[in-house]
């Protein structure tokens, strides 16, 4: 029988000194949940908002913005003798090494856990209601968590994404354990240690955005300079740049390329606002984006190419046959079972043995387990 989850209150903690008296009330246990709430549908840049924590006696909030990094804290989630307990960890990973520089090194993950049990609904919510019968609240999902005062069934909502972790971490291990899973687990976990946050990619934001792909370069340059415009705005605003100008209007303004105010006012979804308090700003970075000399004219970086042939695309389809029958048998989705990047790193691999296989990049050892002697047969298949 599992122990009963915390079903006490969190204690919302916003001095040093309690939260300090709370962590060395903590000081000693061998696993904790944790989760962090940032505000990125609101905000510019994300940060950590609040930070929530969970033992199997008690919950609390730690409230980072009159306090700063809890150190303490970090000593606890840095320690290898904690177990620190996430549902889907990347982006709390990234955050908190981004905010604090700390490195996570015990991870439990109940996402990725339920995804290498064959859960199709891996969500937290969907997870609880399966495992406990409780059906969370989701009307906070896309909270405002910078603004103050929080409202306390924002903090109810929040207390309850750490609540239940270690009771659904202990389900989860037993039936990984009992599917002879649990080294898959512990492989998966491993590498989340790795996690860090990381720059911008080296394409530019404006040509990530969907249907930048579809302009001219000289549409580009106009769109380079709205777009930069608007992180300006949004930076000086401390507002998520959609809230802004959408992405939409961008787009439409790099294809049309108004040149006047009024001409600007004729755009689709234009902020009326915005219009009135910018209008001349927008129409001179339009006008910059069109005046820019030709050498200056962006362009999409071009990719690593492959020699993609008949060989290798067969060689593709013989390991994607693999995999979809290993995963029929496991019970897991394919993707989850192994990317389609993960199938082109083998394909390009020319292994010939099992220890080869050990060497393409990505490529988990359990995966190697379940899937490597069919690997190496489809790979010397003849096509």
């Amino acid at each position: 029988m599992m122990r009963p989850a915390n079903t006490e209150s969190a204690e919302y903690l916003d001095q040093p000194a309690e939260v300090n008296r709370f962590l060395d009330q903590i000081a000693d246990v061998n696993e904790l949940a944790l989760d962090t709430e940032g505000a990125s549908f609101h905000r510019f840049l994300d940060r950590i908002y609040l930070l929530q924590i969970s033992t199997r006696e008690r919950s609390a909030i730690i409230d980072p913005l009159p306090i700063g990094s809890p150190p303490k804290l970090g000593e606890l989630l840095q320690s290898n003798n904690v177990e620190v307990v996430f549902h889907d960890a990347d982006y709390d990973l990234r955050l908190l090494h981004q905010d604090y520089g700390w490195h996570v090194t015990r991870i439990f993950d109940t996402r990725v856990a339920a995804q290498l049990l064959g859960i199709k609904s891996f969500g937290l919510a969907a997870l609880l209601e399966q495992y406990f019968d409780v059906k969370l609240d989701k009307k906070h999902q896309r909270a405002d968590w910078s603004m103050r005062p929080l409202t306390p069934d924002m903090l109810e909502y929040a207390a309850q994404d750490t609540r239940y972790l270690l009771q659904l971490r202990d389900h989860m291990k037993s039936e990984l354990q009992r599917r002879d899973r649990w080294h898959w687990a512990e492989e998966e976990f491993a590498r989340l240690e790795g996690t860090r946050w990381e720059a911008e990619e080296e394409m530019e934001g404006f040509l990530r955005l969907k249907g930048a792909r579809d302009l001219t370069r000289r549409e580009l340059a106009v769109l380079r300079e709205v777009a930069n415009w608007r992180d300006t705005v949004a930076a000086q605003l401390d507002r998520a740049t959609f809230r802004v100008m959408g992405n939409e209007v961008l787009l439409d303004l790099a294809r049309r390329q108004p040149r006047s105010v009024s001409e600007l006012g004729a755009i689709k979804g234009m902020p009326k606002g915005m219009l009135e308090r910018a209008g001349h700003d927008i129409v001179a970075a339009i006008r910059r984006g069109m005046e820019a000399p030709e050498a200056e004219l962006p362009k999409f970086p071009r990719g690593q190419r492959w020699n993609k042939d008949r060989d290798f695309d067969d060689r593709v389809g013989r390991l994607k046959a693999v995999r979809d029958a290993a995963a029929t048998r496991l019970e897991l989705d394919p993707g989850v079972l192994c990317s389609r990047e993960r199938l082109e790193n083998v394909a390009r691999s020319g292994a010939k043995a099992i220890n080869d296989l050990a060497s393409v990049p990505d490529l988990r050892r359990w995966q190697i387990e379940e899937m490597g002697d069919g690997f190496l047969r489809a790979l010397s298949a003849p096509s």
